[in-house]
This record gives structure tokens, C-alpha cells and sequence, in this order.
């Protein structure tokens, strides 16, 4: 049996099952897949000079079909219930699927093309009446309120806004990042080394205020140890660190940072 198609008709190769399912009236639960396999092939015959990259997604359900094909040709497996599976199960869910998505996509359409018909008049309010505001009676709005009452009523409302403020969280400071350099702290360090050719680590720290600062400060040591620039000595882990500059601090190039 051969059919003739039109590519174009069809949006994908689950669409045109769907169209032989309908065009055969068989139940998609229960599709004769031996015929509808062979339908679909005389369809993919067909596509031999189409794109191949419309052709390749035909081509992948026509593998599909034919491992269904052979397995509907073998015993059932048994799952974990001792009930028989269905090698058209996965198949099944995939075109329920994308029935259910192309019929809300045809919803979507029709309500598209109803919008089209509504017609809106436009606003022909007269500009005087647009600005209209009726006025305010004052008497009538306060009533029976006096002063004694309407303090009552704004010391509630203070009173509620305290109560959203947290009484941790509103008493905390602004936390900044302190951005320090090595390269910045390589400069006053060189500077110092050229004043100092022996000091104490604790003397290079005195100018820093922050522990971003010593940190940085300590790396740079670190780094110019690693050069040769200078070596550092401790009688104990109590004692300070002493430094001694060995090699002069113009040559030390700057340090690259990560």
C-alpha cells in the first residue's frame, strides 16, 4: 500500500504518525505497528532529496519503528510486577505528548485569530470631566476624631513600623572591602628597605591598620624571600621576625598577582 505526501505538511516524524494512526483509524494504544512501519517508510523513500537535516530526524524514528517491529517478533520482558511490557509503551507517551501539545498549540491559535475580531472604542471622555475631582467634606471624613485620638493613631502606626525593625540586623555597620594591593604594598615596602636595610616584621607592620593590609604585607615578604631580596631569622616562635635586606631594591621587579 503506498501513500502520497508532501513533506511540508508535516512538522516532524511524530506528526506524521499521528497522521497515519488517523488516516488508518486504529487505536494509538494499540497501533498495528508492522503497517504503520511500513507506511512510514514509503514515506522516508520519499525524502531522498530533501535536507538532511529534515531527512535525519525521519530517519531516527524509522530506526525506532523497526526495533519496535522486531521486538513486538520476540517474548515480552517481564517487569518487576511480572507484567508483560509493551515495546510500543515509550512510543505511545510520546505521541499522547505531542497530541496534547499541538492541540493547545491550535487552542492558542484560534483564540489569536478571535482577538483579531474585538474592536475597542477609544476613550472620548471630555477633558473637563477627566479632571474632575469631587471635593473633599472634611467633617465628614474626620467625624468624631480629635486630636487626642488621631495622636493615638499615629503613635500606633510608629509603633508598628519599630516592631519590622530587627533589633540585631539594624544595629550592624557597613562592611567594605579594603582593596590592598601587592604591587601598592611592594612600593612602601622598597621604599622602607631602601631606609631600613635590617628591621622587624613587626616594625613593617606598624603602618598597617587592617588584617587585609598585614596580609598582604606578609605575602610580599614572602615573595621577595623567594627572590633573593632578603632573609629572615627568629631565635624562637615567641621571638619577632628579623629581616635583612641582602640584594638591592631597585632591581626587584613587580610582583604579578593571580
Amino acid at each position: 500500500m503506498s501513500i502520497r505526501v508532501k513533506l511540508q505538511v508535516f512538522e516532524g516524524p511524530l506528526d506524521l504518525l499521528l497522521h497515519l494512526i488517523d488516516k488508518n483509524k486504529v487505536n494509538i494504544y494499540d497501533i498495528p505497528i508492522s503497517m504503520i512501519t511500513e507506511q512510514y517508510m514509503e514515506y522516508v523513500d520519499a525524502l531522498k532529496d530533501e535536507d538532511l537535516d529534515v531527512v535525519s530526524e525521519f530517519l531516527v524514528m524509522a530506526a525506532t519503528l523497526l526495533d519496535i517491529k522486531a521486538k513486538m517478533l520476540l517474548p515480552r520482558e517481564v517487569n518487576e510486577e511480572g507484567e508483560e511490557e509493551d515495546p510500543r509503551k515509550e512510543l505511545v507517551e510520546k505521541l499522547l505528548e505531542y497530541k496534547l501539545y499541538k492541540a493547545m498549540a491550535m487552542e492558542l491559535k484560534d483564540r489569536q485569530l478571535d482577538a483579531n475580531r474585538l474592536y475597542y472604542r477609544k476613550e472620548n471622555i471630555p477633558k473637563e470631566v477627566k479632571e474632575y475631582t469631587p471635593p473633599i467634606n472634611l467633617d465628614e471624613v474626620v467625624k468624631d476624631l480629635d486630636l487626642t485620638k488621631l495622636n493615638a493613631i499615629f503613635n500606633d502606626v510608629l509603633r508598628r513600623k519599630e516592631d519590622k525593625i530587627d533589633p540585631v540586623r539594624s544595629k550592624f555597620g557597613k562592611i567594605e572591602k579594603e582593596e590592598v594591593s601587592m604591587s601598592e604594598k611592594l612600593v612602601d615596602i622598597k621604599a622602607y628597605m631602601k631606609n631600613y636595610s635590617e628591621f622587624s616584621f613587626r616594625e613593617l607592620l606598624d603602618a598597617n591598620s587592617s588584617k587585609v593590609a598585614v596580609i598582604v604585607t606578609f605575602l610580599v615578604i614572602l615573595e621577595l624571600i623567594k627572590t633573593g631580596f632578603v632573609t629572615v631569622t627568629q631565635a624562637s616562635a615567641q621571638d619577632d621576625i628579623f629581616i635583612k635586606v641582602i640584594n638591592d631594591p631597585d632591581l626587584i621587579e613587580d610582583i604579578e598577582e593571580d
